[in-house]
């Protein structure tokens, strides 16, 4: 197995595993760490069927399934992520952490590519470890221990699931998830603090008027995808990413209209952010 970083915030690629061929104690270990020290890594020419699929995400967790979207046949904790040739609008398409709406929010999210555009459609990600250490010290300080309010029907990311609720969308979903999550987290494993809020789920700030938190949430939604806290992945098919979601965002470019792209995804169970 090597590893090799992509970026200087966070990334890095692992080669040398064969996922259809199933990962060994010593191997799941490996990755896992590798996944706690980049916070996204990610692995090419994994032609996985769905079974192989989800071997490998019970191997790092506990696969769990997505609030809006039903799973594929047979398969319920693995939807399919997708933007028709028809359509200009792509699931997911603005910068966030999955499901923060959520009180218990993933631990970490994995795609695996079906089909990919022949240009375009490439995922950005941020570290959010990184935003939070190079904010000042009276920031900090102002930061800790306020709590954001997520919800799930903020007009921007809804648009983006639109037309996968139209065509997969569960019977009966509640129509709004509202959560409530520090803006400052610690990661359960590693300790380190990150910011946790996201321009897609973060709709206030607790105890404060909608006119006081804009500002300071304006402020942060700008500041925790700057360049230098980003790393960007090109696809190619039978490739997978996979993501710490207490401490990365991630933002899909919409920039392929006419083509067609195809992910499948499984997110991980997480805790209480704390």
């Amino acid at each position: 197995m090597e590893i090799r970083k992509i970026a200087g915030a966070l990334g890095a690629e692992i080669s040398g595993v064969d996922l259809a061929a199933g990962l060994s104690a010593t191997q799941a270990r490996a990755v896992r760490q590798a996944l706690l020290d980049h916070q996204v890594i990610f692995l090419r020419d994994q032609d996985l069927t769905p079974r192989q699929f989800l071997d490998f995400a019970q191997a790092m967790g506990e696969p769990v399934c997505y609030p809006f979207i039903k799973g594929i046949e047979g398969f319920p904790q693995i939807i399919e992520v997708k933007k028709l040739e028809t359509e200009t609008v792509n699931f997911g398409g603005i910068w966030h952490s999955d499901t923060t709406y959520l009180n218990e929010p993933p631990m970490g999210s994995m795609l695996l590519s079906r089909e990919v555009p022949p240009y375009g459609g490439d995922t950005l990600f941020a570290n959010q470890q990184l935003a939070y250490d190079t904010l000042s010290d009276t920031m900090r300080k102002l930061l800790d221990g306020l709590i954001g309010i997520s919800t799930s029907s903020k007009a921007d990311v809804s648009r983006t699931r639109e037309d996968r609720i139209k065509t997969d969308g569960k019977d009966g979903i509640a129509q709004e998830y509202v959560a409530e999550h520090p803006i400052v987290r610690t990661h359960p494993e590693t300790g380190r603090k990150s910011l946790y809020v996201n321009v897609a789920h973060t709709a206030g700030i607790k105890g404060m008027a909608g006119e006081e938190a804009a500002p300071l949430l304006d402020f942060l939604f700008r500041h925790q995808v700057k360049a230098e806290f980003t790393c960007r992945f090109s696809w190619s098919r039978h490739a997978i990413a996979f993501w710490d979601n207490r401490c990365t965002m991630h933002n899909p470019i919409n920039d392929y209209h006419g083509f067609r792209r195809v992910m499948h995804r499984i997110t991980l169970k997480g805790d209480r952010p704390s």
